[in-house]
């Protein structure tokens, strides 16, 4: 066991990570609350669903992608859990703001706010999980870790729809937003800072290697290369239809903002949330001989994802559009705790927040900052022939040629992830 200050023990590390859960489902409560507003948002102040889209996407991801860098230097030297705490309590704090937002732009502004405070989270977050966990349980952890975005998207769905609908659009921020603010006392007081290495016995005798040297060690590292440009991919897909699935039901079925709230925060939580720990625990099955074989069985079955939205999104029956919406709704999401577990595990002790920030700039530019914008932009070009059910086709082309798409990447990150996982520890 690697020496240190402190050791830490079973229940220590099993509260960590369900604290950092919790975390990450304020985390996405706080980002894709929108979502569910967007139609009431669109009623008000009378935008298109490009300028919606940029309101989901870039508003948000332009200075959460950006810090992520500068905040992994940080947690790779200095205490990651005081970091959490305070870019919670920023995070929450904006999105109550949103509430008071008057016009289109300050609602940008506030947006952006949160995309600030969000920045903080997950590269610190992946860092401490991997210092708390051992390779062969890794991915069960961030499987765990990831079950807080279905859990968040779930509870932004049935609150803000059902406040939206009974209350108004604005109260919807306040009530998910402030309660962050006491968790983030929760996590500054309780929650302990593992030592580096702690979970495999290294330690980290080196100092913090220069960005540029890690970013030189990564690139080196095919498997990177493609394992974060597929899961990228995948996102885009991902939060193409989590922003505008609720409009789709809403113009193409004329379903209320509660129900869809309802039945959308119910499927994604519950099905969403076994597809993100499923793709941890089988990954961590799969991989314990050969890492390669996690990586086929993800790309296989983000390939196939595609055939159940095709179904989806031709429907005629909201009905069965949300039956069938079960099956992408657990096999979209068994990419990422895999993909993030492997990014921790391809680089030396004081590389891992800036591994996550790279591997989470790459994947939020292609699927943060361009999916809702782009989906949003080719459904504004489909309206003059589709009308209301633009949205309906610009999703089903999103979905049919970007998950193909994605799933080679997956196959052909395979093809060198147990040769480049033996090189971590160069730098240590």
């Amino acid at each position: 066991m690697a020496t240190g200050s402190l050791e830490v023990s079973t229940a220590a590390r099993r509260y960590a990570l369900a604290i950092l859960a919790i975390v990450y489902m304020f985390n996405f409560i706080d980002r894709q609350i929108l979502a569910i507003l967007l139609p009431a948002i669109r009623d008000e102040f009378g935008v298109s669903d490009a300028w919606l889209g940029f309101l989901v996407g870039p508003a948000f991801a332009m200075f959460y992608i950006v810090l992520g860098i500068p905040v992994a230097r940080y947690a790779d030297r200095h205490n990651r859990r005081n970091l959490i705490a305070v870019a919670l309590a920023l995070w929450s704090g904006m999105t109550a703001l949103c509430g008071v937002a008057t016009n289109f732009l300050q609602l940008a502004f506030a947006r952006i706010g949160v995309g600030v405070g969000e920045a903080g989270c997950s590269p610190p977050a992946h860092s401490m999980i991997a210092d708390l966990y051992p390779p062969e349980q890794r991915s069960t952890a961030m499987g765990v870790y990831t079950i807080g975005i279905s859990a968040g998207i779930m509870l932004a769905f049935l609150l803000g729809g059902w406040v939206a609908q009974n209350i108004g659009w604005r109260e919807a921020f306040f009530i998910v937003g402030l309660p962050g603010l006491l968790l983030a006392l929760i996590v500054r007081a309780t929650v302990v800072e593992p030592p580096r290495g702690h979970s495999e016995g290294r330690e980290a005798f080196s100092e913090q290697p220069p960005f540029f040297r890690t970013l030189r060690f990564l690139w080196h590292r095919p498997s990177f290369a493609h394992m974060t440009v597929a899961a990228g991919l995948s996102s885009y897909v991902g939060y193409s239809v989590i922003s505008f699935l609720p409009s789709f039901l809403v113009r193409s079925f004329g379903l209320s903002v509660d129900l869809v709230g309802l039945y959308l925060g119910l499927i994604v939580g519950i099905v969403g949330g076994a597809g993100f720990f499923l793709g941890g625990y089988i990954a961590d099955h799969l991989g314990q001989t050969d890492h390669r074989r996690a990586l086929r069985f993800i790309g296989l079955t983000v390939f196939l994802t595609a055939l159940p939205y095709a179904v989806m999104f031709l429907s005629d029956s909201w009905e069965v559009a949300l039956l069938v919406f079960l099956i992408p709704a657990a096999t979209a999401n068994v990419y990422l705790a895999p993909v993030l577990s492997q990014a921790q595990g391809l680089v030396s002790l004081r590389m891992r927040a800036m591994a996550s920030a790279l591997a989470l700039l790459i994947i939020n530019v292609i699927g943060l900052g361009l999916g809702p914008l782009l989906t949003g932009i080719l459904s504004d070009y489909l309206e003059p022939r589709f009308a209301e059910e633009s949205m309906r086709y610009s999703l089903l082309i999103v979905t049919s040629i970007v998950l193909p798409w994605a799933g080679w990447h997956y196959l052909c990150a395979g093809k060198t992830i147990d040769a480049d996982l033996m090189r971590a520890a160069e730098h240590d």
